[in-house]
């Protein structure tokens, strides 16, 4: 019997080479289909032929799993391959990017008591599963690697075991860094990290050739229809609020891609709303921009447009594309949700032109009225019903004043203006992927040249808001200092924390422009912090004040004398200071108690000592020690390395502040 799987390069059914494998089962592998097809099972026997098409992959998993040796692979019985078949449908979440995580945390709750999917043997549902693991690449292997979901990598890692040569073959040939797909071909792997590494050095600088950080970046992907030399980008943050690690992604991934396409970006700001913006918000966003290094050729505002954009909308209204509408506004949210249309969406464009008269003059029959887009209220995409182009508000503008009673929204402005500065691809986090129709059906009407929109994964960070409404909340009612306090995920807020713009650069990039969604670990951010600021970083001593233990040293010196040591042993650029060697010192009460009487000790750049009593309080707490310095002591015989402080007058008291959590919940919704 012949078995012949055939496929596309870029998408092989993982699953049925891995379960074919393990199973023993000899397969004849043709990747030579093209993008797009569907694998097929070819079984030749004798002069007779059976044909699967890969419209069900679960069809051809479950033939190996009847034909194959291993006992119980499909099931020991009906109920069981039941069971089996259950697991073969879910296998596929794995390779949905908002999935993933959520599926991890099930499988793993499924195995905390159980050592196989279904029944006591190794089945077919198994090795699906492990397969959609494995294949996720990178995304699943910093997950083993953590200690976050202990039973699924308990059980993935016996399977590996039991199976390494072929499965390790499997991987090896299918399953790259980015997931499943045609490994990438080495001039092309060379030449992206190239561009990788020109970005870094681009943004960092000297920097980069001080701290050597390097970069894993993984923005690996193209831009749709882009041409090098032809691409133009915007980053347009909306000033109301400072710029937090959210948008840096996003002004990130703008500029790597301008750089990778030697292209333009043009730092935009939508400033539609006057209720939420200031000029505040937009000079710190500027600041903050600069911080991240963002290298731009232009600064343009929404607001430049507002009378284009009026003339555009009038257009659209006598073109019957637009209508004004006076429904209150809870009624139409509701009507948009049941798609019931408007009374007044048939209304007449002369009609539409006299409110939108009163509109512009902020009446008070203007003030009941917003214009809407004439779009499909039957569309199953809500966001294509009839959208709001302008709503009044009679606030002044932080740059125009009050020459405008109304503002145009964003979903009405942004496509507008990204056509008419030239934008060829405007990056979204993908929170706006159902958006996107609504984005290029307004394009369509409008008559402007379309605008390419790639999305990628907004970045999510365990414990932290990132709305700016709910960021202000925090700020006008005094939980923090300000929109830099320590705690915030701001940008300044973060580097005031202590963390080098390198480090917030190379986590940013690391991520890539992948479409999957992350919760990210702070942890992750801070690990190539000190990773940075390790090899350069001044080392000061200091002791906890309260319940510090005195040392008195029965040979030490009976004058103190000074010596300049060097702030950082093997950085010679973070100078020196002067250290001051006493007869008594202080050391922490917690280094106290580890000690044992006759124990030898070092203490830290001095040199060995023994301590020969131990004194205490009618409470038992320690109070005092009483040692000889024994300087001729080699340290790698003692236990205990200990820092500590002269008994001097000299000595400063500071604060130290260790900042947690602002929000106690792990995962936030709609944050």
């Amino acid at each position: 019997m012949e078995v012949k799987l055939s496929f596309p390069a870029d998408h092989p059914p993982l699953y049925v080479i891995a379960t074919a494998k393990v199973a023993g089962i000899p397969i004849s592998e043709d990747s030579s289909l093209a993008s797009g097809s569907l694998p097929t099972f070819l079984i030749s026997s004798n002069d007779n032929e059976l044909k699967l098409r890969g419209t069900s992959i679960n069809a051809l998993l479950r033939y190996l799993g009847r034909v194959a040796s291993i006992p119980n692979f499909y099931g020991r019985d009906a109920f069981e391959s039941c069971q089996i078949d259950e697991w073969l449908e879910y296998a596929p979440t794995f390779s949905t990017g908002s999935e993933f995580e959520n599926a991890c945390c099930y499988v793993d709750g499924i195995l905390l008591q159980r050592t196989f999917l279904v029944g006591y043997s190794l089945s077919i549902a198994d090795i699906a599963i492990w397969s959609g693991l494995a294949g996720s690449g990178q995304r699943w292997e910093s997950l083993r690697k953590s200690k976050k979901y202990q039973n699924l990598v308990r059980w993935f890692n016996s399977i590996y075991a039991e199976y390494n040569t072929v499965l390790n073959e499997v991987t090896e040939t299918y399953v790259g860094k980015r997931g499943l797909g045609k490994p990438m071909p080495a001039k092309m792997k060379e030449k992206e990290q190239q561009g990788i590494n020109n970005h870094m050095k681009n943004v960092n600088g000297d920097a980069n050739e001080k701290g050597k950080a390097s970069s894993k970046a993984t923005a690996e992907v193209d831009l749709p229809d882009a041409e090098v030399g032809n691409v133009r980008l915007r980053f347009a943050p909306e000033p109301s609020g400072y710029l937090h690690i959210g948008h840096s992604k996003a002004a990130l991934m703008n500029q790597y891609f301008a750089q990778r396409y030697q292209g333009q970006l043009i730092v935009r700001f939508d400033d539609t709303n006057p209720a939420k913006e200031s000029n505040e918000f937009v000079e710190n966003l500027l600041k903050d921009i600069e911080t991240l290094g963002i290298k731009y050729d232009a600064v343009t505002y929404t607001s430049d447009y507002f009378p284009q954009l009026m003339e555009m909308a009038e257009n659209l209204i006598r073109n019957g594309k637009a209508y004004v509408d006076d429904t209150p506004r809870e009624q139409m949210q509701k009507e948009r949700m049941d798609g019931i249309e408007s009374k007044c969406r048939n209304n007449s464009p002369q009609k539409n032109m006299e409110l939108w008269k009163e509109m512009i003059a902020g009446s008070e029959r203007g003030l009941m009225c917003c214009l809407r887009g004439k779009l499909d209220m039957q569309d199953p995409n809500k966001s294509l019903r009839d959208p709001v182009y302008y709503r009044c508000n009679p606030l002044p503008h932080h740059r125009i004043g009050s020459e405008y009673k109304l503002y145009p929204t964003y979903d009405f402005a942004c496509p507008f203006v990204d056509a008419k500065e030239g934008i060829t691809h405007a990056l979204r986090s993908s929170e706006y992927h159902d958006r996107n129709a609504q984005y290029h059906r307004i394009q369509e009407d409008m008559g402007v040249k379309k605008v390419h929109i790639y999305e990628f994964s907004r970045l999510n960070m365990v414990y932290t808001l990132l709305s700016k409404r709910k960021l202000l909340w925090f700020v006008q009612n005094g939980k923090v200092d300000g929109w830099d306090d320590p705690r915030f995920p701001t940008v300044q807020g973060i580097v005031r924390r202590g963390l080098k713009i390198d480090a917030l650069i190379q986590f940013i990039l690391e991520q890539g422009a992948s479409k999957n969604l992350n919760l990210m670990e702070w942890d992750k951010l801070w690990t190539i912090n000190k990773k940075i600021i390790d090899p350069v970083c001044p080392r000061h001593t200091a002791v906890i004040e309260e319940k510090r233990v005195l040392v008195t040293l029965a040979d030490g010196p009976e004058k103190p004398f000074v010596r300049i040591i060097p702030r950082h042993k093997k950085f010679e650029g973070a100078g020196e200071k002067c250290t001051t060697y006493t007869k008594r010192i202080w050391i922490d009460y917690a280094d106290a108690v580890s000690i044992s009487e006759n124990e030898e000790i070092t203490l830290m750049d001095w040199g060995n000592a023994i301590i020969k009593e131990i004194r205490k309080d009618q409470d038992g707490n320690i109070t005092q020690l009483i040692g000889v310095l024994h300087l001729e002591g080699s340290v790698k015989t003692t236990k205990l390395k200990l820092t500590w402080l002269p008994e001097t007058s000299e000595l400063v008291n500071l604060s130290l502040m260790e900042f947690d959590y602002l929000i106690t919940k792990k995962k936030v919704c709609g944050s």
